[in-house]
């Protein structure tokens, strides 16, 4: 992700979100050196579309999922999935052995999500989100690879 795509990027995260990020947010993560962004694009009625974006921290071995959304006039086709597909196999191949996530309570679809891909519900951050409890996830990487056997 670059600074050009952040008109789209704010869209979709306005669209997705109760309390979203804000342009200096996004900006201020392109400066933190350990902060990473990806985007992923779509053919969307013969034109490419932004369709997702996910932002990530990798620090010491640990990733730290911090924001991802989907365009919602695109969801359920599978963006969300291959986008933190990509970013696992970053994340891995950079060194990182654990990955963790902060999820609403409520996110039902978010958790299944999660859940598939081999993340565990490790603890419960009350009112994280002011008006809702964050579960934690983890995902280890040495589980998912016994998982994937």
């Amino acid at each position: 992700m670059t600074e050009d795509a952040l008109e789209d990027v704010l869209r979709i995260e306005n669209l997705s979100f109760p309390q979203p990020w804000t342009r200096g947010l996004f900006v201020q993560e392109f400066r933190n050196p350990v902060s990473y962004a990806f985007i992923e694009k779509v053919d969307f009625e013969g034109r490419e579309r932004l369709g997702a974006y996910i932002v990530f921290w990798i620090v010491a071995g640990e990733g730290h999922i911090l924001d991802i959304a989907v365009d919602p006039e695109l969801r359920r086709m599978g963006l969300a999935l291959r986008l933190i597909a990509f970013t696992l196999d970053f994340m891995e191949g950079d060194g990182v052995t654990d990955v963790y996530l902060e999820v609403r309570r409520s996110n039902a679809a978010a958790r299944k999500l999660y859940h598939g891909l081999g993340f565990e519900e490790v603890f419960t951050r009350e009112k994280y989100y002011g008006d809702e409890d964050a579960i934690v996830m983890r995902l280890k990487f040495a589980e998912r690879v016994l998982k994937d056997s």
